[in-house]
């Protein structure tokens, strides 16, 4: 990303989504001057989140490609159970790893990053639900509102939202 340009950050989405888990990072992501793209399953459907709140996705997930961002966030809830599943997600989440760009992803978002083989090493934190399964695949679980480790941004829950937040836009570029 070049000093002068907005931070473009595509957010996934899909049914039964965290609703507070995808808004709040976009809208504060919006509000420090980021270009946001919503992917799911299909371009311009709307989906549902875990508590109602509907989103409609800007782009379909098989059309992204991972140039065109410098980062992506990963929300929880049910959904990244159902979109790890996805080839395409997990090859775009391997390519923002390989070029060192953002990936930040909260509660049971880290379970994408653990299918797309991205989290040996990494020390990171998530919903406790998925902890075990992160651990035997390598990543070193710290129980903390938001882990940083180099582009590597988690959190756990929806109540670390402003530490998850804060973080991704301390972490990025101002344009």
């Amino acid at each position: 990303m070049s000093p002068t340009s907005r931070p473009r950050i595509l957010i996934f989405v899909g049914d039964d989504y965290e609703d507070l888990e995808l808004w709040y990072p976009k809208l504060r992501l919006e509000e420090f001057g980021g270009q946001v793209a919503i992917a799911g399953p299909a371009s311009g459907h709307m989906y549902a989140g875990k508590h109602g709140y509907p989103c409609v996705s800007d782009a379909a997930i098989a059309e992204v490609q991972a140039k065109d961002f410098d980062g992506v966030v990963i929300p929880g809830g049910w959904m990244p159970d159902k979109l790890r599943r996805d080839p395409k997600v997990l090859e775009l989440v391997r390519q923002f790893d390989a070029e060192g760009k953002l990936v930040a992803s909260i509660c049971h978002g880290p379970s994408i990053n653990l299918s797309a083989g991205i989290v040996r090493g990494v020390k990171l934190t998530s919903s406790p639900g998925i902890k075990d399964d992160l651990v035997c695949a390598g990543a070193v679980w710290i129980d903390q509102p938001v882990v940083r480790d180099r582009h590597h941004i988690t959190s756990r829950r929806p109540s670390d939202l402003p530490q998850f937040a804060a973080s991704i836009v301390a972490y990025l570029p101002r344009g």
